[in-house]
C-alpha cells in the first residue's frame, strides 16, 4: 500500500514532490536554517547521566552515536524520565534503553519543502552528511555526522523571521 502513498513516496525519494502552489521558502536548502551543533550522547551514558546532561546545557533531545559514528537514535528527556518513573529503565541503564531508533534523516543539501513533509508526520529529523573515510588499508567507507536536530519550529521560525514582504 506504501507505493500508492505519494508522502511515503516522496519522503523515500521514489518520486519528486510536485506540489503546484510552492512557498517562497520551498526550494531553500536545510542548511540554510543555520542549525547549532547538536549535543551527541555515546551509547554508554546511563540515563541518570544523560537526563542530569541534558538538563545541565538545556536540550530536550540529543542523538545517541556510537564511537564508530554509526547513529543509533535519538533520546529525549521527556521519555527518559517517563520510562524510569514507569520502571520501564532504570537510572543505572544505558540510554540505549529508551532511545528512539526510528528516526527521519535528511540531507544539508534537501529542500525545506522535503523537510516541511516529513515534519507532517515526525518531531524532529537529523540533519545528517554523509562523509568518505579512509582506513590505513586504503578501503573507505561512507559515515554519516550529525549536522543538528531540526524541528517544526526550527522551521516555523526560519519562515517568520525571514518572510517574503
Amino acid at each position: 500500500s506504501k507505493f500508492v502513498n505519494d508522502k511515503w513516496m516522496i519522503k523515500n525519494g521514489f518520486l519528486n514532490d510536485v506540489q503546484e502552489h510552492k512557498p517562497w521558502w520551498w526550494n531553500i536548502k536545510v542548511q540554510k536554517l543555520n542549525l547549532s551543533a547538536p549535543l551527541i550522547l555515546l551509547p554508554e551514558v546511563s540515563c541518570q547521566k544523560a537526563i542530569e546532561i541534558l538538563q545541565e546545557k538545556g536540550y530536550d533531545q540529543a542523538p545517541v552515536v556510537a564511537e564508530s559514528g554509526l547513529i543509533l537514535g535519538m533520546v529525549t528527556l521527556s521519555n527518559t524520565l517517563t520510562s524510569v518513573l514507569a520502571g520501564n529503565a532504570e537510572f543505572s541503564d544505558p540510554v540505549t534503553k529508551v532511545t528512539y531508533d526510528q528516526f527521519s534523516k535528511i540531507g544539508l543539501e534537501d529542500s525545506l519543502g522535503k523537510l516541511s513533509g516529513m515534519l507532517e508526520n515526525d518531531h524532529f529529523a537529523m540533519v545528517v552528511h554523509e562523509q568518505m573515510q579512509f582506513s590505513g588499508n586504503g578501503s573507505s567507507f561512507m559515515k554519516q555526522m550529525v549536522f543538528g536536530v531540526v524541528t517544526a519550529m526550527d522551521l516555523l521560525t526560519f519562515v517568520s523571521r525571514n518572510e517574503k514582504k
